[in-house]
């Protein structure tokens, strides 16, 4: 069985709908489970009905409205009448949705968040799949919360390994066309949980692994991976083959074309994973497996931008030791902070964090009743990977550079 993953930006309109429906009809669908994310913005529009469930309550039922709109807008352009049952499936996951905010009684806005966002993906799902059967490509729509189980640690579940490859091995029917979800998941209590960001790409090796998948590929926008972002870096190369350790290095450092866990389950089971253009099916895009050389061999730029900046030092000149690293890290840990770069000497400690879950503040008070500190909001972290002294050089120029950290062949720049 082959696995195949599309983006938000492949399914954003009629179209891309369309568009995917050939990539099938190219590549073959038989065999094919097709994990589809929310379509185009929507996962940034439903943030922004949670954002006024809980700070602007007048406004909530339009910013609704605003999305289902924009879905109608797309199921008028696939089907004839709307009178197909499709229109009907859509509106009942829109109830559902409004009803949500009127039966909830949790504050917990990360509970929330879990519970909204993935109608995103629901309701794409649900519209690419009714097209499929419209136009005689016969699949099984699947609900990949009744398939992948984890805890409950909302916005970012772990999941239960045991329990999501009992389900899939039993309930998934692999000689057939099925269409289900990126991103999403259930806990104990089925209440749906998310798998971070991008999460969709994992969800897609989790079925790899669980199905013994011969490859999976992610569709995208872009031909493939590439050495850097063309939204912030000039002339990016296209990468042909890279190995699974070298694809986890970049995916660690940042690299957004692939999510940070999804390798780990591909290479235990040598599982070829390719990332290519939706665009140009025909071509081979980026292959990454066991045994591949970083292909061609240059350097390999990432930037995350919006990140924190703190510097510590002893109030009493005294030494930064492990006692004092370890409680900044349990503070770091409790905050919620993602750890970026650690560099420290005999009397300070940096560290550049990403402020995921909005706790700088917290953070920062607690951090000086103990400590000096220093911080830098809204700063840049580049990382380059098989560096050259003229990339680096190229990078420095005209920012003012906050830390630097280099390894064997990584470079790590924070700027202002």
């Amino acid at each position: 069985m082959r696995i195949f993953k599309f983006g938000g930006a492949s399914v954003k309109d009629a179209e891309g709908v369309k568009n995917l429906v050939k990539v099938l009809k190219q590549t073959g669908h038989d065999n094919v489970l097709v994990i589809v994310s929310a379509m185009g913005k929507t996962t940034n529009a439903l943030e922004k009905v949670i954002h006024n469930y809980f700070n602007n309550t007048k406004e909530l039922q339009s910013s609704i409205q605003d999305i289902k709109k924009y879905h109608n807008a797309i199921l008028l352009d696939l089907f004839e009448s709307d009178s197909h049952k499709v229109f009907n499936s859509v509106s009942l996951l829109f109830k559902d949705l409004s009803s949500f905010f009127t039966t909830n009684k949790s504050p917990d806005y990360n509970f929330v968040y879990d519970q909204v966002v993935g109608y995103g993906e629901l309701v794409s799902s649900a519209i690419v799949s009714a097209y499929l059967n419209e136009i005689n490509i016969k699949n099984n729509w699947l609900d990949v919360r009744e398939f992948i189980k984890t805890d409950n640690y909302y916005r970012n579940a772990k999941i239960d390994w045991k329990a999501t490859q009992e389900l899939i091995s039993k309930g998934i029917k692999t000689n057939q066309l099925n269409i289900t979800q990126g991103f999403l998941g259930s806990d104990a209590n089925n209440f749906t949980t998310t798998l971070g960001r991008e999460g969709s790409d994992y969800t897609a090796a989790i079925f790899a692994y669980c199905l013994n998948a011969t490859s999976a590929t992610i569709w995208k926008d872009v031909p493939g991976v590439l050495n850097a972002d063309p939204r912030y870096f000039e002339n990016a190369q296209l990468l042909n083959e890279i190995s699974y350790r070298e694809a986890i290095e970049l995916a660690f450092y940042g690299a957004s074309v692939i999510h940070p866990k999804t390798l780990q389950p591909l290479q235990q089971k040598e599982i070829p994973f390719f990332v290519k253009s939706f665009l140009r099916p025909e071509n081979d895009g980026t292959c990454i497996g066991k045994g591949k050389r970083l292909e061609p061999l240059i350097p390999c730029f990432i930037v995350k931008k919006n990140q924190v900046l703190i510097e510590l030092s002893s109030l009493d000149f005294s030494f930064i030791v492990e006692e004092n690293i370890s409680e900044i890290f349990n503070l770091l840990h409790s905050y919620k902070m993602k750890v970026d770069v650690i560099q420290n000497s005999a009397i300070s400690f940096s560290v550049c964090i990403d402020n995921t879950y909005n706790n700088l503040d917290r953070l920062l008070l607690h951090l000086k009743a103990k400590f000096k500190v220093t911080y830098h909001e809204n700063v840049a972290l580049y990382t380059i990977r098989h560096y050259t002294k003229q990339a680096v050089h190229k990078l420095e120029e005209h920012k003012t550079v906050l830390l630097k950290q280099i390894y064997n062949e990584t470079v790590q720049i924070v700027t202002k």
